[in-house]
């Protein structure tokens, strides 16, 4: 219940159901108490125009998603237990190949997970993620199958199917590999930082390796960088969500 709880407060506190709210608020007022119902609709405006605008969308990500850098080379130590691709969304019903059924920030975390593997395939691949719905597969299963469509050979994978959340994920990890274990964790970029407190929280000792980044690097003076789009829209999105997420690890704890 609280899982089903935290999705759907993160879905209204988007800033596209924030805006939608706010000006029907403002059109039911408006015939009453048209002052306070013509600001609440400039303001669910202004809301939607701002998480859409490229200044504002990037200073809020960019943030998150420099945080750590990218890892070129996984450490050159032994003391390093498995490289651990954290859950994200899928279709499993898709009629595509495995790969193809991923999610976009799920493959990049996948590809990214298995190109630094195969620096130490020694090592085991840990591939996790549930859903929180019972009818549709867990992504764990999503990537095994993609894995083993890339080459990863099936004794050098671990499948974590039940942990619904990054909390659980870093808790079953600590559960397989044990307390004090060096893991590499592949998450997108605006993840990593959540990822990192959970996976220390856990006992364990996380080496960031982020990819899929929505934060682009722009050149100066191009007509882009003062368009709002959809693009930027879901870069806020996402830097909201993260916020949301450190507000209910502080909650919990």
């Amino acid at each position: 219940m609280y899982d089903l709880l935290k999705v759907l407060v993160a879905n209204l506190m988007m800033p596209l159901p924030v805006s939608l709210g706010l000006g029907l608020l403002g059109l039911l007022l408006f015939r009453w108490q048209r002052r306070w119902g013509v600001a609440l609709m400039g303001l669910g405006l202004g809301v939607l125009f701002l998480a859409s605008w490229p200044p504002v969308a990037g200073r809020l990500l960019a943030p998150l998603e420099s945080r750590y850098a990218a890892l070129d080379t996984l450490p050159d130590d032994d003391v390093l237990a498995a490289v651990v691709v954290l859950g994200g969304g899928w279709e499993p019903d898709s009629p595509r190949s495995a790969v193809g059924r991923l999610s976009d920030s799920s493959a990049m975390r996948l590809m990214e997970g298995i190109r630094l593997w195969r620096q130490r395939p020694e090592l085991p691949l840990i591939v996790s993620g549930a859903s929180r719905d019972p009818d549709i597969a867990p992504v764990a299963q999503g990537y095994a199958d993609a894995a083993a469509e890339l080459g990863v050979p099936e004794d050098r994978l671990v499948v974590l199917d039940t942990p619904t959340d990054t909390g659980r994920e870093a808790s079953a990890v600590h559960d397989v590999l044990g307390e004090g274990s060096q893991v590499v964790v592949v998450t997108s970029a605006s993840h990593m930082p959540r990822a990192i407190h959970h996976f220390q929280q856990a006992g364990l000792l996380p080496v960031a390796a982020p990819t899929h980044y929505l934060a682009r690097h722009q050149r100066r003076g191009r007509l882009q960088e003062w368009v709002p789009s959809a693009t930027e829209l879901r870069k806020t999105e996402r830097a909201v969500y993260e916020a949301l997420g450190r507000l209910a690890v502080s909650w919990e704890h």
